[in-house]
Order: structure tokens, then C-alpha cells, then sequence
């Protein structure tokens, strides 16, 4: 960035690892940031690299070493950075090794296991999150109960649940009907446990195998890796092919 170069507060904030830029925009307007001592609550503030940014009274800067993990998240493992209630955090499988402010990029909720990504780049946060990046998830899901081909395709044309509506990508059935592949685009909070219960199906497991091109195959369950330099274009390219913007 030039010296004098003016970005958006939440863009600044996101190329300081403190969150991806949708969610920086959300701090601001609460009310968690301050530039040069002031309160900013509005999102499009501009700034530049000597501003004095605050965020939770902690001065933040630039991230010059950018950051890109898979971790092969195990269940009972949140995927926030903090817990008010002590449960542990799938960040921490990544210290004492990487003692830095990273974030998970989407979430995994707590009892479903597999790749989960983390960075301080808000940047490829947004490539890899962002609904019009149209980035698949690959999920393995295990029930105790036989999943009915005709709730899939269903799911497949898109149905309601609680007033919201769920669409799945694609899907395989696999083991008697009692597991199944799904592919998913977007990927809504808690999505195949709330889908699934809608039709008394109550999944054993959850484990997520893919997110586009990233596989977790070959990761023991709690290990990690870097992302190659190819696998992090990869993602960036794919956001401007789909014109995924703020």
C-alpha cells in the first residue's frame, strides 16, 4: 500500500487480521473501533497506513507475513476465536507453531469434525466465504436411520425449513443409505442438522471433506498445513470470475 493511499475502515481492518471484511463491518458499527482517538461507526470511513486504528483498545496494523492453514477440525472443537464458556477452540490446535492473530474463514459447528480453514488475509476470507464466490463444501454425513433418496432430491430443488430456504448442490448415497455425500454452495449456519432434523433424521456424524479445491485428505484429525501459493490464486480467481464484490 502507498504511503498516502486512502481504503475503506472494514478493508483496513481486514488486511490486519482482525476478521474477514464482512465481519469488520459489523464491529465497526457496534462500536469497537476508534481512528486517531475517535469513534467510527460507519463502515466506509477512509483511512490510511498512519492512522492510528484501535480496534478493542488495542492498536492494529497491516499484516505483512499473510497467513493461510487447513486444519482437520476434530468434533467438540469450536470454531470462533473465544468462548465465554471455556469450551476449546479448534485456534488453539494451531499454537504454540503459529503464535499469531488468525481467524477460521466460515465456521464448523461443534460436533461436526473436518476442514476448516484459517488466516489473517480478509481478502481471501471474502474469496473463499462470500456467497457469490460460489465455493463448494463436500460434507460426509453418517445416520442412524436410512436417508430417503426422495428427501435428498428435494433438498436438491430446494425446500423450506423455519422459514428458511436450503438448497442442496448435489449428493451420493453411499453404506445402505445410512451416509451420504453432499455438496453444498453456500452453506448456511447449521444447515444440514436443522435440514436433516426437519425430517426426523438426526445425523451421527458430519464431517466436512472438501472446500473447493482443498481436500482434507491426508490430514490426521487435529493436524494442519499450510496452503500452497497455488491453492490461495486459486481462490482469488475464482472471486474475480465471479465478480464477488463487497
Amino acid at each position: 500500500m502507498v504511503k498516502d493511499e486512502q481504503m475503506r475502515l472494514q478493508v483496513f481492518l481486514a488486511h490486519s487480521g482482525v476478521a474477514s471484511r464482512r465481519k469488520c463491518e459489523e464491529y465497526i458499527q457496534d462500536g469497537l473501533v476508534k481512528v486517531n482517538g475517535q469513534l467510527v461507526t460507519e463502515p466506509g470511513f477512509k483511512v490510511t497506513p498512519q492512522d492510528a486504528v484501535v480496534f478493542r483498545r488495542r492498536r492494529v496494523y497491516m499484516v505483512r507475513n499473510l497467513v493461510y492453514i487447513a486444519l482437520n477440525k476434530p468434533s467438540r472443537y469450536l470454531s470462533t476465536t473465544k468462548d465465554p464458556e471455556g469450551r476449546p477452540l479448534a485456534l488453539d490446535l494451531l499454537k504454540p507453531a503459529l503464535d499469531m492473530r488468525l481467524y477460521p474463514v466460515g465456521r464448523l459447528d461443534f460436533l461436526s469434525s473436518g476442514l476448516l480453514l484459517f488466516t489473517n488475509d480478509g481478502e481471501f476470507s471474502q474469496a473463499v466465504s462470500h456467497p457469490g464466490s460460489c465455493v463448494e463444501k463436500e460434507y460426509l454425513v453418517d445416520t442412524k436411520k436410512e436417508i430417503p433418496e426422495e428427501f435428498l432430491k428435494e433438498y436438491q430443488k430446494g425446500l423450506m425449513v423455519e422459514g428458511v430456504r436450503y438448497r442442496l448442490k448435489s449428493y451420493k448415497l453411499l453404506r445402505g443409505a445410512r451416509s451420504a455425500v453432499l455438496v453444498l454452495e453456500e452453506g448456511k449456519n447449521r444447515e444440514i442438522r436443522k435440514v436433516f432434523a426437519s425430517r426426523g433424521l438426526y445425523p451421527r456424524k458430519i464431517h466436512r471433506i472438501r472446500i473447493g479445491h482443498i481436500s482434507v485428505r491426508g490430514l490426521d484429525s487435529g493436524k494442519f498445513r499450510r496452503l500452497t501459493r497455488r491453492e490461495v490464486e486459486t481462490f482469488m480467481k475464482k472471486r474475480k470470475a465471479h465478480g464477488s464484490g463487497d
